[in-house]
């Protein structure tokens, strides 16, 4: 017998990750932990950094403290992000290849987006607000969740809000924290290789080096199988 295709499934929503998925933040963050250790005489590496990578930013607050910087965990995340944010402000945002195109295409064809991520929300509005009326109808950041990432409490938020089943949606991710509470939320996740390798990593349905070329269309041939497989087995 021949094995039969499954016809072609729009996602729900797809729920997209931000620092090194929608915008190339990562590098930003990392200078930012240099400089802020130098200023404390603290040991920091290149290894310590990657290691932070897709993690919630009271985790790396703890770590940069016990590392020797001498101020509070909350401290350190509001002088993080206000570094990050001061960058980002001050010229175009560094948008990743193909991925804003693809939030603004998915608008186009009626599918709604949401971000979902670990930075503190007055930080994830930067993004919004420049995508506008064609981005996300729902953000999702770190400070409106108990539990970060690898948890799946962001993605499940964000899937209630927009009032879609999260197994019916997309999620694109670049780390394997992010991965990981995509994957927990029961979504069809699209792990998009970025700062960190993602070729040994557990979990994910689809991976891919980039989003360049990657439309509506593409990412629904890509996605079809395992919402395919999701839809048969809530139906049962």
């Amino acid at each position: 017998m021949t094995a039969q295709h499954p016809e072609r499934v729009l996602p729900a929503a797809v729920l997209w990750d931000m620092d090194g998925t929608i915008i190339d933040t990562e590098p930003i963050w990392q200078q930012s932990q240099v400089e802020l250790t130098s200023r404390h005489g603290a040991e920091w590496t290149h290894e310590d950094g990657l290691a932070l990578v897709g993690s919630g930013l009271e985790r790396s607050g703890e770590i940069l403290r016990d590392k020797g910087v001498d101020m509070e965990v909350e401290e350190i995340v509001q002088w993080m992000t206000d570094y990050v944010m001061e960058r980002l402000q001050a010229g175009e945002l560094p948008w990743r290849p193909g991925a804003r195109e693809l939030v603004e295409e998915l608008h186009d064809r009626g599918v709604p987006t949401a971000l979902v991520t670990m930075s503190r929300r007055k930080m994830a509005l930067v993004t919004a607000d420049a995508l506008g009326a064609r981005g996300f109808r729902v953000v999702v950041a770190g400070d409106d969740v108990d539990r970060p990432k690898p948890y799946p409490d962001a993605y499940l938020a964000a899937a209630a809000q927009l009032g879609v089943d999260p197994t019916a949606c997309v999620a694109i991710e670049d780390s394997a924290t992010g991965v990981a509470s995509a994957v927990a939320s029961g979504a069809v996740t699209v792990a998009v290789e970025h700062i960190v390798p993602l070729s040994e990593i557990a979990g994910g349905d689809v991976h891919l080096t980039t989003l360049a070329d990657v439309d509506v269309d593409r990412l629904v041939e890509l996605t079809t199988p395992a919402l395919a497989a999701r839809t048969e087995t809530a139906s049962r």
